[in-house]
């Protein structure tokens, strides 16, 4: 994307920030670097669409919201990061999530046993937590980069649409590949083939206003003009802020960087 105006960059960075999970999920978290980086979400152009934390520290999170006057969700990772091939688990946290007051759920996907062969714990197990998110959103996390085979991407998007999904994601953020152009591809082409209103959220590695200007221009192709929206598109980023913060023309405050 290195043929991009500084205009096209500028409109891409104020587009996506306003896309964004900011995300803090390192396992140095504390409660006073989550007020931190609750504080960070207040930038000079606006707000992310969300924020995406580990569980033990929604309260902190929904509290320092609070505090700085924003009225944000908060997203909490369930099953988190291996995917365990256990519905029941992963139900238990989601509901607890929930019953805590999460805002919306990013669950992983089981996806070594989809890689194994077994198919139908990752239907039941998308179906069962979809069940125990009364009107909240869900997000299936598939793991693209350790699926690997574009068959097993759609096989696992497919899976998690039919099943329930709010959305399809395709990183924990934890495995040494994550968002991809070509998994996103195929994850979009699978959300516009069944027709359902389902979103797509790309998480891991997106670092720059040019990264995400890729990811949007994709999603435009595909889905066509208009479709991207914060209930439909998401950036599951931390580093990201504050690149698409300079490349707006701000000093980023209080944003910090993470693998994700």
């Amino acid at each position: 994307m290195s043929d991009l105006t500084q205009n096209q960059l500028t409109e891409a960075a104020l587009r996506a920030l306003h896309l964004m999970d900011l995300t803090s999920l390192n396992d140095s978290d504390t409660d006073d670097l989550i007020r931190s980086f609750v504080a960070s979400a207040s930038t000079p152009v606006g707000t992310p669409a969300a924020l995406c934390v580990y569980p033990r520290f929604l309260a902190t999170a929904k509290a320092a919201l609070a505090t700085h006057g924003l009225s944000l969700p908060v997203a909490v990772v369930t099953n988190f990061p291996a995917g365990a091939p256990d519905p029941a688990l992963a139900v238990a946290e989601t509901a607890a999530a929930v019953a805590a007051g999460a805002d919306e759920v990013d669950v992983v996907f089981p996806y070594q046993a989809l890689k194994a062969g077994d198919a139908n714990v990752g239907h039941q197990l998308v179906a069962q937590c979809r069940a125990v998110m009364g009107d909240k959103v869900l997000k299936v996390i598939i793991e693209s980069g350790e699926l690997q085979d574009p068959a097993l991407i759609r096989q696992a998007s497919d899976i998690a649409i039919e099943a329930g999904a709010h959305f399809i994601k395709t990183s924990t953020g934890k495995v040494p590949v994550n968002a991809t152009l070509d998994a996103a591809e195929i994850m979009l082409q699978a959300i516009r083939d069944s027709g359902k209103p389902v979103g797509f959220k790309a998480a891991g590695g997106v670092r720059s206003a040019a990264d995400a200007a890729a990811y949007l221009a994709l999603a435009d192709r595909i889905m066509g003009l208009g479709w991207v929206s914060p209930h439909t598109f998401r950036f599951g980023a931390s580093s990201l802020l504050a690149s698409l913060l300079t490349t707006l023309g701000h000093q980023p405050i209080g944003a910090k960087s993470s693998g994700y």
